[in-house]
């Protein structure tokens, strides 16, 4: 088994599966979205496990776009978190077992983030665990071959599972070992490759790196794009099963909402370290993620009514809150 976890190989540990685990802020405090994606979610709790603050790396969220069909999937970017806190995740190779890999990595002190099977995730059991095969991620930082146990992270907590679920999501099971089709995982190792950044260093690097996500910001408002589509979507919504308006508004007002809800949290934290943001753009990023839950569930009541909603109003007030947050931004980092 291993003899420690990375973040005990750099920092004081935050992590444990037995109950004492404490998550970082951003998954304590009150907010609107309390989720927003497994790999975004994730890193806030790396990030948090090897003693980081994860604030400094949410540049990210002035990227997303609209891509016809969903809102762009909100995540870190490595890079960032690379010039932050000198953490580097690299793609890990698969040739042997992937139990075999994870053992050696973790051996080193490394963290595992690899795609695996929810049903056998003891943390999805209001969801997924022992009922349906859905991707995920998660970071393993510890494993006991022998006892067959793994110790993880996942969404926003940290967990342990072992037995028949080690079998399961290492494929050792009689009927997954012997599928010569099977697919290897995408899997990186996170590693440390040098120091974080501090104190205002961290700050001033923020700021910098924030510069350089906003001059790839989109160039249309988003949210106008989506309002432009949304009759055809909510058509669909009206007519297609329940199934489909949880992944459809997962995608789209969940993936919006919590992203610009994130923005707001960064600019907020970006005023807690001195830099000067107007007030109005970090309202503003929240009002927006507000409105989007809004808008979630009034589709959700029209859908139980079979009526139509076509939430002018919602997407009036996030068009416009888009406008008052991201070119203003833009114009006082660049």
């Amino acid at each position: 088994m291993n003899a420690r976890s990375p973040a005990e190989a750099v920092t004081a540990p935050s992590a444990s599966a037995d109950g004492a685990y404490r998550q970082h802020l951003l998954h304590r405090e009150e907010r609107v979205w309390l989720e927003t994606n497994c790999y975004v979610d994730l890193w806030i709790e790396l990030l948090h496990h090897y003693g980081c603050d994860p604030h400094a790396a949410l540049g990210f969220t002035v990227t997303q776009a609209f891509e016809g069909d969903q809102f762009t999937f909100p995540k870190f970017s490595l890079d960032d978190i690379s010039r932050l806190y000198g953490l580097q995740a690299q793609e890990l190779a698969i040739y042997d077992t992937l139990e075999a890999h994870v053992r050696e990595q973790t051996r080193r002190g490394q963290m595992v983030v690899v795609e695996m099977d929810s049903y056998y995730l003891p943390d999805t059991r209001a969801t997924a665990y022992r009922q349906t095969h859905t991707k995920t991620t998660i970071a393993i930082d510890a494993i006991d071959t022998d006892a067959k146990r793994i110790t993880y992270f996942h969404n926003a907590g940290y967990f342990a599972l072992s037995g028949e679920d080690y079998d399961g999501v290492f494929r050792l099971m009689p009927g997954l070992a012997s599928d010569v089709h099977a697919l290897f995982p995408y899997v990186e190792f996170v590693k440390r490759a040098r120091a974080p950044l501090e104190g205002d260093a961290m700050v001033q690097r923020s700021v910098e790196l924030l510069a350089l996500r906003l001059a790839d910001r989109p160039a249309t408002n988003p949210v106008a794009q989506w309002r432009a589509a949304f009759p055809e979507h909510l058509r669909a919504l009206l007519e297609r099963d329940p199934a489909y308006y949880h992944l459809y508004t997962f995608n789209v007002m969940r993936q919006l909402g919590s992203n610009f809800e994130l923005l707001s949290k960064y600019l907020g934290w970006l005023k807690c370290h001195g830099v000067d943001v107007p007030s109005d753009i970090q309202t503003s990023a929240q009002t927006l993620a507000s409105e989007a839950m809004v808008m979630q569930f009034r589709l959700a009541r029209a859908r139980m009514r079979s009526r139509t909603d076509a939430c002018e109003d919602c997407l009036d007030s996030m068009q416009a809150s888009y406008d008052k947050v991201i070119e203003p931004l833009a114009a006082r980092f660049l």
